[in-house]
């Protein structure tokens, strides 16, 4: 058995060397065919240097990637993937927030048969405002989306090569890694493990990427805020129907008067702004298609050790090879 470890990597320079030191540690105790593949996600600090040195030293056992440019976490662990020969792979950041100890309880699950050894952490040492969005986060979108999204749950795993092909074969360009490691299914366990702090630097995940995250969440299973939008279009309609017969029948009964500005104009605000509402709706969905048909690769490589990662297929570029 060969394994395979991806580490994306996007200004870590102060921890990336520590980070190697103890997953080798790991995996020289543990006796197992390896290699490590580092995909450098268009760093602006040393990484790529420290990559470079990491792969001379190890050169048997060590890889590395590096972007044009930022693309972005996604596109950084779909390349390793794709770089990836391992009959397993796991995930894993190099920050040191996801234990390197822990790959010796993914190996045990996944000799016993299991495609997917998903590491699920705890909240400890988080604020507690960002604990408790989290988790109404997702109790709500699980209520939307056509996969099952569990809090904690994040890119720490192992897949078997029956798992990664799988992923592989998903040609879209907007990826959600944890919808799609839940949509492709097989035979999956988690485990816990304490949450644990960076061994250096500063965390990539803001209050904005947090939101642009969790909407991307929202959006890449279900068609659900389109319906929603038709539902609400109706309440609406028959809200007005029964206010407009009610208006009616004080008119009759009682005379016409002029109240009711206020009234009028809370109800063109509240209208304008739930338009604009299923607007961007509908332009986040409209805008998923437009990147969809441009058909734009999801990285472009700068620099590899070793051999690139497998070029993308698509159902254009397969049809112009067969001509």
């Amino acid at each position: 058995m060969k394994l395979s470890v991806v580490v994306p990597c996007y200004n870590e320079e102060a921890v990336v060397t520590r980070f190697d030191a103890a997953l080798r540690a790991v995996l020289e105790r543990l006796g197992v065919a390896y290699e490590v593949c580092y995909v450098d996600d268009g760093s602006a600090d040393g990484t790529l240097a420290r990559l470079r040195g990491l792969a001379q030293q190890h050169r048997a056992t060590t890889r590395y990637l590096s972007f044009s440019r930022n693309f972005g976490k996604e596109p950084a662990m779909l390349a390793g993937l794709r770089a990836a020969t391992g009959d397993a792979v796991i995930l894993m950041d190099a920050d040191l927030q996801h234990p390197p100890e822990l790959i010796e309880r993914m190996l045990d699950l996944y000799q016993l048969g299991h495609d997917q050894v998903v590491a699920k952490r705890s909240r400890d040492g988080d604020r507690r405002l960002r604990t408790a969005l989290s988790r109404l986060y997702y109790r709500a979108v699980n209520t939307w989306v056509d996969v099952e999204l569990t809090d904690g749950v994040g890119d720490f795993r192992l897949l078997s090569r029956k798992a990664v092909d799988a992923l592989l074969s998903l040609p879209e360009y907007n990826r959600f890694s944890k919808g799609l490691f839940s949509w492709i299914g097989f035979d999956t366990v988690t485990f816990d493990y304490r949450n644990a702090a960076r061994g250096a630097g500063e965390t990539k995940w803001r209050f904005g990427a947090l939101v642009n995250y969790g909407i991307d969440g929202m959006l890449s299973f279900n068609c659900r805020p389109l319906r929603l939008a038709i539902y609400a279009g109706l309440g609406l309609a028959a809200l007005a129907t029964v206010y407009t017969l009610w208006i009616i029948g004080a008119a009759v009964v009682g005379g016409v008067t002029a109240p009711g500005y206020v009234t009028l104009v809370a109800i063109i605000v509240g209208l304008g702004g739930l338009q604009m509402v299923m607007l961007g709706l509908i332009g986040e969905y409209i805008g998923r298609i437009y990147y969809e048909t441009k058909r734009r690769p999801h990285f472009l490589l700068k620099e590899a050790d070793g051999p690139p990662p497998a070029p993308e297929t698509t159902d254009a570029t397969a049809g112009s090879q067969a001509r």
